[in-house]
């Protein structure tokens, strides 16, 4: 019998690291070591939280993250490093990769990606919100030709649902439980592949346990494929059936938007953008790659997805 993995987790009190750790301790059984790398500044505002984890088995090392020798000490004995590092520094990722190649112990390196993908048509190069990642990709590609031996997969979700299926905020798309309107683009019949937040962790740890499969490759994976449309649909079945307004904006007006939110270094800007991506198809594929880490089943569905965010909007 293969020997368990021991896992190091960087951003794991964060957003989507919250949901992967969550995943990783259900499965905790298929693993040896859970470790996750986090600051000193989150040891003192998330004490609690850490506490509790400790007390489910986490190893919690308190550190900073952009210390490469900091890192390749506390990588010590770990087979698999997973980042879930948030946009403002995906680009320390590079740091961890440096420093996981001079781990003897690490073989596997997961990095951020959970998300839009960065290498789907010609055109992914030259949007705004993949170039830190297309640089780590561009790295964790270079070390292997260099043949050093440090196995990765890019873990590609798609949008978050809990997140595309929000209120939403004016032109950028959202589903507005109180007032029962929807922002929709285009005509709302495009489809539209999502994962489920709790999903996203559990397609991290499928991955994890498949590692052949899962080796230097990006697996392109969804919880469901839906459109806004019939979105709406089943926001109008779980509030009770009545009719919801439905705005639509067209595509070029959200590069209208997109273009000015640019130029004005407006924050939204990226929102725009990735908006605009999901809604012109960016995330579809003839096939999704689920079935290679055995995982077609047992993921949430648009109706699941609905309920959450109908429970949060009305404050449940």
């Amino acid at each position: 019998m293969a020997a368990k993995q021991n896992l190091l987790l960087l951003g794991a009190t964060g957003y989507i690291g919250s949901y992967i750790l969550e995943q990783i301790l259900k499965a905790k059984s298929s693993f040896g070591r859970i470790a996750i790398f986090t600051s000193a500044n989150t040891a003192t505002t998330k004490s609690e939280k850490l506490e509790e984890l400790k007390k489910e088995g986490v190893e919690v090392i308190i550190g900073d993250a952009a210390d490469e020798e900091a890192l390749v000490k506390s990588f010590e004995g770990i087979d698999t490093v997973i980042s879930a590092a948030g946009r403002p520094i995906i680009a320390q990722q590079i740091t961890w990769i440096n420093a996981a190649l001079r781990a003897p112990s690490v073989k596997r390196f997961f990095p951020s990606e959970y998300g839009t993908d960065v290498e789907y048509d010609e055109s992914s190069k030259n949007e705004v919100p993949h170039q830190q990642k297309l640089k780590v990709r561009a790295k964790l590609r270079e070390q292997e030709k260099e043949g050093k031996g440090l196995e990765y997969t890019f873990v590609v979700t798609g949008p978050f649902a809990y997140g595309y299926l929000a209120a939403g905020t004016g032109r950028l798309g959202g589903f507005n439980v109180k007032e029962k309107k929807a922002v929709v683009l285009g005509d709302g019949k495009g489809r539209v592949s999502l994962t489920t937040d709790p999903d996203v962790g559990k397609l991290v740890v499928a991955a994890l346990l498949h590692p052949e499969a899962a080796k230097n490759r990006a697996l392109r994976v969804n919880s469901f494929t839906t459109t806004p449309l019939d979105i709406v649909a089943e926001f109008e079945k779980q509030t009770g059936g009545e009719k919801w307004e439905v705005e639509y904006v067209s595509f070029e007006k959200i590069r209208e938007l997109e273009k000015k939110a640019y130029e004005e270094s407006n924050p939204w800007a990226v929102v725009f953008t990735l908006r605009r991506i999901w809604g012109e198809g960016g995330t579809l594929y003839e096939k999704r790659d689920n079935w290679v880490i055995g995982k077609e089943e047992g993921l949430d569905s648009l109706s699941d997805a609905v309920a959450v965010e109908v429970a949060a909007q009305k404050g449940k």
